[in-house]
Protein backbone atom coordinates (compact mmCIF):
# COMPACT_ATOMS: atom_id res chain seq x y z
CA UNK A 1 0.00 0.00 0.00
CA UNK A 2 1.26 3.50 -1.04
CA UNK A 3 1.42 6.55 1.31
CA UNK A 4 -1.34 8.25 -0.24
CA UNK A 5 -3.28 4.98 -0.50
CA UNK A 6 -2.83 5.03 3.73
CA UNK A 7 -3.62 8.02 4.00
CA UNK A 8 -7.04 7.90 1.74
CA UNK A 9 -7.72 4.38 4.01
CA UNK A 10 -7.19 6.34 7.14
CA UNK A 11 -9.47 9.50 5.94
CA UNK A 12 -12.35 7.35 4.52
CA UNK A 13 -11.78 4.38 7.20
CA UNK A 14 -11.11 5.98 10.61
CA UNK A 15 -11.21 9.58 10.66
CA UNK A 16 -14.50 10.41 9.19
CA UNK A 17 -16.25 7.83 10.91
CA UNK A 18 -14.78 8.90 14.25
CA UNK A 19 -15.61 12.36 13.69
CA UNK A 20 -19.12 11.36 12.22
CA UNK A 21 -19.54 9.54 15.83
CA UNK A 22 -18.27 12.80 17.51
CA UNK A 23 -20.65 15.14 16.00
CA UNK A 24 -23.33 12.50 16.80
CA UNK A 25 -22.89 12.61 20.54
CA UNK A 26 -23.03 15.98 20.78
CA UNK A 27 -26.13 16.17 19.45
CA UNK A 28 -27.23 14.20 22.27
CA UNK A 29 -29.54 16.42 24.32
CA UNK A 30 -29.58 14.75 27.82
CA UNK A 31 -31.29 16.83 31.11
CA UNK A 32 -28.95 19.34 32.60
CA UNK A 33 -27.08 17.38 35.38
CA UNK A 34 -27.38 18.60 39.02
CA UNK A 35 -24.52 18.63 41.54
CA UNK A 36 -23.03 14.65 41.82
CA UNK A 37 -23.15 14.49 45.55
CA UNK A 38 -26.66 13.68 45.82
CA UNK A 39 -27.29 11.84 42.25
CA UNK A 40 -23.89 10.34 42.05
CA UNK A 41 -23.54 11.66 38.21
CA UNK A 42 -26.71 9.97 36.27
CA UNK A 43 -28.28 11.81 34.65
CA UNK A 44 -31.91 10.01 34.84
CA UNK A 45 -30.90 10.57 38.86
CA UNK A 46 -30.91 13.99 38.76
CA UNK A 47 -33.45 15.08 36.67
CA UNK A 48 -35.72 14.34 39.31
CA UNK A 49 -36.02 16.73 42.43
CA UNK A 50 -38.14 14.78 44.81
CA UNK A 51 -35.76 12.75 46.76
CA UNK A 52 -37.93 9.55 47.29
CA UNK A 53 -37.73 9.11 43.42
CA UNK A 54 -33.64 10.07 43.36
CA UNK A 55 -33.14 7.44 45.76
CA UNK A 56 -35.16 4.80 44.21
CA UNK A 57 -33.72 5.73 41.37
CA UNK A 58 -29.63 5.72 42.18
CA UNK A 59 -28.23 2.18 41.46
CA UNK A 60 -27.74 0.23 44.86
CA UNK A 61 -24.42 -1.60 45.44
CA UNK A 62 -24.50 -5.14 47.38
CA UNK A 63 -23.72 -4.82 50.87
CA UNK A 64 -20.03 -6.17 51.64
CA UNK A 65 -19.36 -5.93 47.89
CA UNK A 66 -20.77 -9.34 47.18
CA UNK A 67 -22.28 -10.29 43.99
CA UNK A 68 -26.37 -11.35 44.44
CA UNK A 69 -27.92 -14.81 43.34
CA UNK A 70 -28.13 -13.86 39.88
CA UNK A 71 -24.55 -12.83 39.32
CA UNK A 72 -24.89 -8.82 39.74
CA UNK A 73 -22.80 -6.96 42.29
CA UNK A 74 -25.58 -3.68 41.83
CA UNK A 75 -29.17 -3.26 41.40
CA UNK A 76 -30.92 -0.56 39.61
CA UNK A 77 -34.87 0.03 40.00
CA UNK A 78 -36.73 0.44 36.58
CA UNK A 79 -39.33 2.93 35.53
CA UNK A 80 -40.91 3.35 32.72
CA UNK A 81 -39.13 5.22 29.63
CA UNK A 82 -41.73 7.73 29.65
CA UNK A 83 -42.07 8.77 33.30
CA UNK A 84 -39.51 11.48 31.99
CA UNK A 85 -42.29 13.07 29.64
CA UNK A 86 -44.57 13.18 32.76
CA UNK A 87 -41.97 14.60 35.40
CA UNK A 88 -44.99 16.39 37.88
CA UNK A 89 -47.31 13.78 37.40
CA UNK A 90 -44.32 11.45 38.55
CA UNK A 91 -43.01 13.70 41.34
CA UNK A 92 -46.22 13.95 43.13
CA UNK A 93 -47.01 10.59 42.85
CA UNK A 94 -43.74 9.91 44.77
CA UNK A 95 -44.22 12.96 46.77
CA UNK A 96 -45.63 11.11 50.05
CA UNK A 97 -44.56 10.59 53.82
CA UNK A 98 -42.25 6.96 54.34
CA UNK A 99 -43.53 4.69 56.56
CA UNK A 100 -47.17 6.27 56.24
CA UNK A 101 -50.23 5.82 54.18
CA UNK A 102 -50.01 6.58 51.00
CA UNK A 103 -52.35 8.70 49.71
CA UNK A 104 -55.66 7.67 48.23
CA UNK A 105 -53.79 8.22 44.90
CA UNK A 106 -54.26 4.71 42.57
CA UNK A 107 -55.99 6.78 39.96
CA UNK A 108 -53.31 8.93 39.23
CA UNK A 109 -50.41 5.87 38.96
CA UNK A 110 -52.80 3.84 36.82
CA UNK A 111 -53.10 7.12 34.46
CA UNK A 112 -48.95 7.00 34.66
CA UNK A 113 -48.91 3.79 33.47
CA UNK A 114 -51.47 3.46 30.69
CA UNK A 115 -49.66 6.40 29.36
CA UNK A 116 -46.13 4.84 29.08
CA UNK A 117 -44.58 5.59 32.71
CA UNK A 118 -44.85 1.87 33.12
CA UNK A 119 -43.11 0.10 35.46
CA UNK A 120 -43.91 2.70 37.95
CA UNK A 121 -41.41 3.29 41.17
CA UNK A 122 -42.19 1.15 43.99
CA UNK A 123 -43.02 3.63 46.73
CA UNK A 124 -42.10 3.30 50.48
CA UNK A 125 -45.86 4.19 52.16
CA UNK A 126 -48.64 1.66 52.85
CA UNK A 127 -51.19 0.80 50.74
CA UNK A 128 -55.09 2.10 51.76
CA UNK A 129 -57.55 -0.95 52.00
CA UNK A 130 -60.83 -0.12 52.37
CA UNK A 131 -62.62 1.00 55.28
CA UNK A 132 -64.93 -2.07 56.07
CA UNK A 133 -63.52 -5.33 54.89
CA UNK A 134 -65.19 -8.88 55.18
CA UNK A 135 -63.85 -12.00 54.94
CA UNK A 136 -63.41 -13.55 51.52
CA UNK A 137 -65.60 -16.30 50.61
CA UNK A 138 -64.22 -19.93 50.26
CA UNK A 139 -63.41 -20.72 46.87
CA UNK A 140 -65.83 -23.24 46.11
CA UNK A 141 -68.32 -20.53 46.95
CA UNK A 142 -66.25 -16.98 45.42
CA UNK A 143 -66.25 -18.25 42.15
CA UNK A 144 -69.58 -17.31 40.67
CA UNK A 145 -70.70 -14.91 43.23
CA UNK A 146 -70.20 -10.66 43.20
CA UNK A 147 -67.83 -9.79 45.70
CA UNK A 148 -69.34 -8.00 48.93
CA UNK A 149 -68.81 -4.13 47.96
CA UNK A 150 -67.38 -3.57 51.29
CA UNK A 151 -64.25 -5.59 49.92
CA UNK A 152 -63.64 -2.58 47.32
CA UNK A 153 -62.82 0.96 47.11
CA UNK A 154 -65.40 2.24 44.58
CA UNK A 155 -64.20 5.96 44.34
CA UNK A 156 -63.03 7.42 41.11
CA UNK A 157 -64.98 5.19 39.11
CA UNK A 158 -67.03 6.59 36.42
CA UNK A 159 -67.99 2.96 34.33
CA UNK A 160 -66.82 1.71 31.55
CA UNK A 161 -69.09 0.78 28.11
CA UNK A 162 -66.73 -1.93 26.62
CA UNK A 163 -67.64 -4.40 29.74
CA UNK A 164 -71.09 -3.10 30.80
CA UNK A 165 -72.20 -6.98 31.61
CA UNK A 166 -69.27 -7.54 33.66
CA UNK A 167 -70.53 -7.99 36.67
CA UNK A 168 -73.89 -9.69 36.01
CA UNK A 169 -72.28 -12.89 36.90
CA UNK A 170 -75.65 -14.65 35.57
CA UNK A 171 -74.38 -13.65 32.26
CA UNK A 172 -70.81 -14.39 33.25
CA UNK A 173 -71.24 -17.45 33.77
CA UNK A 174 -73.41 -18.27 30.43
CA UNK A 175 -70.06 -17.66 28.56
CA UNK A 176 -67.82 -20.13 26.26
CA UNK A 177 -70.25 -22.87 27.61
CA UNK A 178 -73.52 -22.52 25.95
CA UNK A 179 -73.65 -21.72 21.93
CA UNK A 180 -74.81 -17.92 21.39
CA UNK A 181 -76.20 -15.90 18.47
CA UNK A 182 -72.40 -14.93 17.50
CA UNK A 183 -71.01 -16.87 15.19
CA UNK A 184 -67.75 -15.72 15.93
CA UNK A 185 -68.18 -17.08 19.66
CA UNK A 186 -65.99 -20.22 20.83
CA UNK A 187 -67.18 -22.93 23.32
CA UNK A 188 -64.36 -23.91 25.66
CA UNK A 189 -65.25 -27.41 25.52
CA UNK A 190 -64.18 -27.13 21.76
CA UNK A 191 -61.02 -25.07 22.24
CA UNK A 192 -59.48 -27.45 24.53
CA UNK A 193 -60.31 -30.36 22.55
CA UNK A 194 -58.01 -28.67 19.81
CA UNK A 195 -55.04 -30.19 22.19
CA UNK A 196 -56.31 -32.71 24.43
CA UNK A 197 -54.47 -32.60 28.02
CA UNK A 198 -52.12 -30.57 26.38
CA UNK A 199 -53.55 -27.29 28.05
CA UNK A 200 -52.86 -26.49 31.61
CA UNK A 201 -51.72 -22.69 32.15
CA UNK A 202 -52.08 -19.74 30.36
CA UNK A 203 -53.05 -15.64 30.18
CA UNK A 204 -56.28 -13.64 29.51
CA UNK A 205 -55.38 -10.02 28.45
CA UNK A 206 -59.22 -8.76 28.37
CA UNK A 207 -60.91 -6.43 30.00
CA UNK A 208 -63.27 -7.86 32.63
CA UNK A 209 -63.63 -9.87 35.76
CA UNK A 210 -62.06 -12.52 35.57
CA UNK A 211 -64.56 -15.30 34.09
CA UNK A 212 -62.85 -16.65 31.37
CA UNK A 213 -60.02 -17.47 34.41
CA UNK A 214 -63.27 -18.97 36.46
CA UNK A 215 -64.17 -21.59 33.65
CA UNK A 216 -61.04 -22.63 32.79
CA UNK A 217 -60.90 -23.38 36.31
CA UNK A 218 -63.29 -25.90 35.89
CA UNK A 219 -61.42 -27.33 33.28
CA UNK A 220 -58.40 -27.71 35.56
CA UNK A 221 -56.82 -24.70 33.76
CA UNK A 222 -54.88 -22.18 35.24
CA UNK A 223 -55.29 -18.51 34.24
CA UNK A 224 -53.80 -15.95 35.08
CA UNK A 225 -55.97 -12.20 34.23
CA UNK A 226 -54.11 -8.99 32.87
CA UNK A 227 -56.89 -6.09 34.54
CA UNK A 228 -56.72 -2.24 35.09
CA UNK A 229 -59.10 -0.93 36.92
CA UNK A 230 -60.29 1.10 33.86
CA UNK A 231 -63.56 2.68 35.04
CA UNK A 232 -64.56 -0.56 37.46
CA UNK A 233 -62.44 -1.91 39.73
CA UNK A 234 -61.75 -5.33 37.88
CA UNK A 235 -58.84 -6.15 39.70
CA UNK A 236 -59.83 -6.65 43.04
CA UNK A 237 -62.98 -8.59 41.78
CA UNK A 238 -60.86 -10.93 40.06
CA UNK A 239 -58.91 -11.25 43.63
CA UNK A 240 -61.86 -11.57 45.38
CA UNK A 241 -63.56 -14.11 43.19
CA UNK A 242 -60.21 -16.53 44.12
CA UNK A 243 -58.61 -15.59 41.21
CA UNK A 244 -55.06 -14.20 40.48
CA UNK A 245 -54.97 -10.61 38.52
CA UNK A 246 -51.87 -9.34 36.76
CA UNK A 247 -52.28 -5.46 37.06
CA UNK A 248 -49.84 -4.64 34.05
CA UNK A 249 -50.66 -2.50 30.63
CA UNK A 250 -49.85 -3.41 27.11
CA UNK A 251 -46.84 -1.14 27.39
CA UNK A 252 -44.60 -4.23 28.99
CA UNK A 253 -43.43 -7.21 27.78
CA UNK A 254 -45.14 -10.08 29.55
CA UNK A 255 -43.57 -11.35 32.44
CA UNK A 256 -43.21 -14.77 31.98
CA UNK A 257 -40.10 -17.19 30.01
CA UNK A 258 -39.72 -18.02 26.38
CA UNK A 259 -42.68 -20.99 25.49
CA UNK A 260 -44.21 -21.52 28.96
CA UNK A 261 -47.46 -20.25 28.37
CA UNK A 262 -50.07 -23.42 26.54
CA UNK A 263 -52.65 -20.62 26.05
CA UNK A 264 -52.95 -16.71 25.61
CA UNK A 265 -56.66 -15.39 25.21
CA UNK A 266 -57.93 -11.78 24.31
CA UNK A 267 -60.92 -10.23 24.53
CA UNK A 268 -62.17 -6.31 24.10
CA UNK A 269 -58.59 -5.83 23.86
CA UNK A 270 -57.54 -5.34 20.92
CA UNK A 271 -60.55 -4.09 19.14
CA UNK A 272 -59.46 -2.25 16.14
CA UNK A 273 -57.47 0.65 18.10
CA UNK A 274 -54.07 -1.02 18.12
CA UNK A 275 -51.29 0.25 16.02
CA UNK A 276 -49.84 -2.48 13.24
CA UNK A 277 -46.16 -1.91 14.34
CA UNK A 278 -47.61 -2.48 17.81
CA UNK A 279 -49.41 -5.54 16.93
CA UNK A 280 -46.05 -6.75 15.44
CA UNK A 281 -44.86 -7.18 18.75
CA UNK A 282 -47.31 -8.90 20.29
CA UNK A 283 -47.19 -12.50 19.49
CA UNK A 284 -50.04 -14.33 21.41
CA UNK A 285 -52.78 -16.60 20.37
CA UNK A 286 -55.83 -14.65 20.74
CA UNK A 287 -59.66 -15.13 20.54
CA UNK A 288 -61.49 -12.24 19.83
CA UNK A 289 -61.93 -8.02 18.87
CA UNK A 290 -63.51 -6.73 16.42
CA UNK A 291 -62.07 -3.91 13.42
CA UNK A 292 -63.35 -2.31 11.02
CA UNK A 293 -64.14 -4.02 7.75
CA UNK A 294 -61.23 -2.03 5.83
CA UNK A 295 -58.67 -2.93 8.21
CA UNK A 296 -59.30 -6.65 8.35
CA UNK A 297 -56.83 -7.26 5.54
CA UNK A 298 -54.23 -5.93 7.74
CA UNK A 299 -54.77 -7.53 10.68
CA UNK A 300 -55.00 -10.87 8.82
CA UNK A 301 -51.64 -10.21 7.45
CA UNK A 302 -50.16 -9.37 10.58
CA UNK A 303 -51.19 -12.38 12.16
CA UNK A 304 -50.80 -15.35 9.22
CA UNK A 305 -46.91 -13.84 9.02
CA UNK A 306 -46.22 -15.48 12.12
CA UNK A 307 -47.10 -18.59 10.24
CA UNK A 308 -49.73 -19.76 13.36
CA UNK A 309 -51.56 -22.93 12.27
CA UNK A 310 -55.41 -21.71 11.98
CA UNK A 311 -57.74 -24.20 14.02
CA UNK A 312 -60.47 -21.99 13.68
CA UNK A 313 -60.82 -18.60 11.67
CA UNK A 314 -64.53 -16.38 11.79
CA UNK A 315 -65.40 -13.62 10.70
CA UNK A 316 -69.15 -11.81 11.51
CA UNK A 317 -70.13 -8.97 11.16
CA UNK A 318 -70.63 -6.63 13.87
CA UNK A 319 -72.07 -3.23 11.98
CA UNK A 320 -72.05 -2.16 8.67
CA UNK A 321 -68.92 -1.06 8.98
CA UNK A 322 -67.08 -3.26 11.43
CA UNK A 323 -66.81 -7.11 12.22
CA UNK A 324 -65.69 -9.70 14.80
CA UNK A 325 -62.99 -11.42 14.02
CA UNK A 326 -62.77 -14.88 15.93
CA UNK A 327 -59.53 -17.46 15.82
CA UNK A 328 -57.56 -20.00 17.42
CA UNK A 329 -54.08 -20.21 16.38
CA UNK A 330 -51.51 -22.56 17.16
CA UNK A 331 -47.94 -21.49 17.69
CA UNK A 332 -45.35 -23.29 16.00
CA UNK A 333 -42.89 -25.64 17.32
CA UNK A 334 -39.60 -23.59 17.17
CA UNK A 335 -36.51 -25.48 18.17
CA UNK A 336 -33.56 -24.54 17.63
Amino acid sequence: MSRAEFRHFLDEQVVQPLYSAHVGLRLIRLPLMEEPSKGGGDPLVNFFTVEETRKYLTGKENRHGKVNIHGANRTYNTIGHACVLMKKELEEYMNYEIGSYCKDDWLQGQALMVRGCDPLPRRRCLARAPRLYLQPLPINESLWRLPDDRNVRWNSYRGFSKCTGCFEMEKEAAKWVTNSSLRADFLIADVLAVKPGEIRIGLDVSVGTGSFAARMREWNVTIVSTALNVGAPFSETIALRGLVPLYITLNQRLPFFDNTLDIIHTAVFLDGWIDLQLLDFVLFDWDRFFCNKKDLNDYMYMFLQLRYRKHRWVVASKSEKEVYLSALLEKPPRTL
